[in-house]
């Protein structure tokens, strides 16, 4: 099952609440009440946000976190590259190329990498000011969404719309 993990969710939950209040300066205190998450939580996420300049941090009596640029400047995918301690990939193969022992043979693997190529563009088209928008795009049937590519990949060029079943 694909999913995202707890650390990656807590970390776009924090940068959303942190991008709809964007002229505070938050404190992990604050973010952590505000969002009913664990405060040992949110410091990490934080730490490792500042890390990859997704969050500035200020010291002082007046300090906390601010976003590290613009909402629409800052993606999924590199939100998941900051929490995540693995490179993204939906296999291992496609994470890590070289572990697995039958690579080499494998006959789905190029099939792999191109659905990770698809996933991989899409949450970089996502930003965390697309996260913000309220209005969702109407859900699509299983058998309609088989056919097309989510709206965030279509804006996405060069991503070719198909399907696994012939």
């Amino acid at each position: 099952m694909l999913r995202i993990s707890k650390i990656v969710d807590y970390g776009i939950l924090v940068l959303t609440h942190m991008a709809a209040q964007s002229a505070h300066v938050c404190s992990a205190a604050e973010l952590a009440a505000s969002l009913g998450l664990g405060q040992p939580v949110v410091s990490k996420v934080l730490k490792l946000l500042a890390q990859h300049g997704l969050v500035a941090s200020t010291r002082g009596a007046h300090g906390g976190y601010r976003l590290g640029r613009e909402a629409g400047q800052i993606s999924v995918a590199e939100i998941i590259d900051a929490l995540e301690e693995q490179p993204f990939g939906l296999t291992e193969c496609t994470a890590t190329p070289g572990v697995c022992s039958v690579e080499g043979a494998c006959h789905i693997r190029t099939h792999w990498q191109r659905i990770n190529l698809i996933v991989r563009r899409t949450l970089e088209a996502v930003t965390v000011a697309d996260m913000l928008e309220e209005s969702l795009p109407a859900p699509v049937s299983v058998a309609a969404s088989a056919r097309h590519v989510p709206a965030a990949a279509s804006r996405i060029p060069n991503i070719p719309n198909w399907s696994l079943s012939k």
